[in-house]
């Protein structure tokens, strides 16, 4: 359920509203907006009473969800969620570009990455410090080394940070090193993950599961936000299909269906979708022209050597080629893509 409250209600009225939520063990959700303040109501097990709400002082309408999603329904929250990491906007008209190394290699690896990025425009630095492999016997990261390898880049080079929790364990140590903490494709439904992360502190990228429908991963940012977390990025990274010229298929039409209904952005993972590198500029001009706010990019200098995902690592040359195309597009789009990537 959502609570309309009029343009000129005052702020003991929503106070008023809240606290009629709280006393039936409800959850009370307030979104403030441009012109006026909606309150979402969570927890509900049934339809809850609209009369209860109706004849408030403020109240100009309660309106039903009909989705099984709430928070991240645009029923909930009308206009394009849009907020700040570090100096870096997410959603709206602008878009973001977050690249680096599949996996934290070592200190001069990810320095020189990120250096390099950066000279091409790139607004974060990605980089696995814990990765979640097929095999046991894949290398499975640098663990807090790799944390504290990121933490010192960023010092370097001013380029906020995002890596992988891979549990519950490691969360907290994500989260004292990092700016955005993502959630993987295979931890989608991990729901005591994703409970956890809604009260980490940090906003969540949440990457779309493997075989995952929009629904899904709809609901499993629901549990982010129910946590608390307003700043949730959602990402595709392409589905498991029959197809087996790229490693994953980029479900495009997920970005224009996202959009419809959810408030959340969604930005593009063409490494992981692809599988080769030479398909990951295309699948990104793809995803953008769909309405993707931005990419997630693998970037590695010696890509032959890569302890990970190697093939779809875009050379630092082709980074830069992306970078240009980039500014090219994104007026055509209607989009800006920021020149710089701190203040």
């Amino acid at each position: 359920m959502l609570i309309v409250m009029q343009m000129d209600a005052e702020a003991e009225q929503i106070d008023a509203v809240v606290e009629v939520v709280e006393q039936r063990g409800l959850k009370a959700h307030p979104i403030v907006g441009a012109q006026r303040t909606a309150i979402g109501i969570t927890g509900n097990i049934g339809i809850v009473e609209p009369a209860l709400f109706q004849h408030m002082p403020g109240v100009l309408e309660v309106i039903q969800v009909s989705h099984p999603y709430k928070l991240v329904s645009r029923e909930f929250h009308r206009e394009d969620s849009v907020f700040e990491v570090a100096g870096v906007k997410i959603g709206g008209s602008e878009l973001v570009v977050m690249a680096g190394p599949c996996s934290v290699e070592s200190y001069e690896q990810t320095l020189g990455i990120a250096r390099a990025i950066k000279a091409s425009g790139a607004h974060m630095l990605r980089g696995g410090a814990f990765k979640p492999r097929s095999s046991p016997y894949s290398f499975q990261g640098l663990g807090r080394e790799g944390l504290e390898i990121l933490a010192r880049v960023r010092e370097e080079t001013g380029l906020p940070v995002i890596t992988e929790a891979l549990d519950i364990d490691v969360l907290d140590e994500v989260v004292e090193f990092t700016d955005i903490v993502q959630i993987g494709a295979r931890n989608m439904q991990n729901f005591t993950l994703l409970k956890r992360a809604g009260r980490c502190g940090r906003p969540v990228l949440l990457k779309r599961g493997m075989s995952a429908t929009v629904t899904e991963l709809l609901l499993a940012a629901e549990y982010i936000m129910d946590q608390g977390n307003t700043q949730v990025i959602l990402c595709e990274r392409g589905i498991r299909t029959f197809a087996d010229h790229t490693r994953n298929t980029l479900d495009v039409a997920a970005f224009p269906a996202v959009k419809r209904i959810s408030h959340l952005p969604i930005i593009a993972d063409p490494s992981h979708a692809a599988g080769y590198r030479d398909k990951v500029l295309p699948l990104s001009l793809a995803a953008l022209a769909a309405g993707a706010d931005g990419l997630l990019v693998e970037v590695h200098d010696r890509p032959d050597q890569a302890l990970s995902d190697g093939g779809q690592a875009l050379l630092p040359d082709d980074f830069e080629e992306l970078m240009t195309v980039l500014r090219s597009l994104a007026p055509v789009l209607a989009r800006v893509l920021p020149e710089h990537a701190t203040p």
